[in-house]
């Protein structure tokens, strides 16, 4: 599925919802996250990527308020995180795993954060419940893990809130109510409001996002429009032939020539005019080209065989 969200409203003017400066978090002699500086904008759909152990859910907790900052500063609608009786009421946010009490109903659930977070659209709430086809009669003990998700983005997106901030929120969703948690963040967006995605499902981000940051072993490597990582990360086009191919290695942009049985397969980062140029005196019978996607413009950014903390399966003492 491909659903690309329009350029977010006011994007660069006024004030950064969320802003960073040289935000950092140490845990004793590790460092989960090394001065973080970032900007995210109204009506933005942000998407945070990293593996497990990277810092995004260091970095939520920090925004969040939960817990502070080794050094550095963020903010949230101007105001520092710290200030939660008035930073929270305009926020919602959704866990990678909810907890909820096992007693509780859903419906009873949902109304008791209703209540938490003091502001709901309830005629919204009531839409959302049926469209995420939750069972709201039983008791949240009896919820799997992805029912458990349903009652915590249907809380989070009824109250409407300014920001909603997501870690991992789509885990144990099935494919149908993925779509239903798309439509969801259209709705924000469109609606001039602000998503921050932590993710590591990097189709869920490409298809959500405006811009997209990555966080290597806590530490911001890029941040950029998803479609401008693709130019920057090249194209790969595949150069059908009749008779002999010309050596493309010198040509300017050429980043790597491989042999195929059609032709030729070039890596092309930068403009293509002077590899067309050096293709003139060929016979060209095909030519087809591929962006480069957000998964391997990752993997260009993370050796994913090793965790910053040394743990091959990025799982170690520290979450992420």
């Amino acid at each position: 599925m491909t659903v690309k969200i329009d350029s977010p409203v006011g994007m660069g003017n006024g004030k950064p919802v969320i802003h960073t400066e040289a935000l950092a978090k140490r845990f004793g002699s590790f460092t989960a996250l090394h001065g973080l500086n970032l900007d995210v904008h109204r009506g933005e759909v942000f998407g945070f990527l990293g593996p497990n152990g990277a810092g995004k859910s260091t970095t939520l907790r920090l925004l969040l308020g939960l817990i502070r900052p080794s050094g550095g500063k963020a903010s949230i609608f101007g105001l520092d995180v710290g200030d939660v009786r008035h930073v929270h009421p305009r926020i919602a946010y959704v866990p990678g795993d909810v907890s909820l009490w096992p007693r509780l109903t859903g419906a009873e659930s949902l109304a008791l954060l209703g209540r938490l977070h003091g502001a709901v659209d309830l005629d919204y709430r009531d839409e959302l419940v049926e469209r995420f086809h939750l069972d709201t009669s039983k008791r949240s003990r009896a919820y799997s893990k992805g029912n458990r998700q349903k009652v915590a983005l249907v809380a989070a997106f009824a109250t409407r809130a300014e920001l909603i901030l997501l870690d991992e929120p789509t885990s144990g969703l099935d494919p149908l109510m993925e779509a239903e948690f798309v439509k969801a963040i259209r709705e924000v967006a469109a609606q001039g409001r602000t998503v921050f995605l932590s993710s590591h499902i990097l189709s869920e981000v490409e298809t959500l996002c405006h811009r997209v940051g990555i966080l290597r072993e806590g530490k911001l490597v890029e941040v950029d429009d998803v479609s401008k990582l693709r130019t920057m990360h090249g194209t790969e086009l595949d150069i059908d032939l009749d008779g002999g191919a010309p050596d493309l290695t010198h040509v300017q942009g050429v980043a790597r020539v491989d042999t195929t049985p059609e032709g030729l397969r070039v890596q092309l980062s930068g403009e293509p005019g002077p590899l067309l140029q050096a293709l003139t005196p060929a016979k060209v019978t095909g030519l087809r080209s591929r962006e480069a996607s957000l998964e391997e413009i990752f993997l260009g950014y993370y050796d994913t065989t090793t965790s910053p903390d040394g743990h091959p399966d990025g799982k170690g003492d520290h979450d992420d």
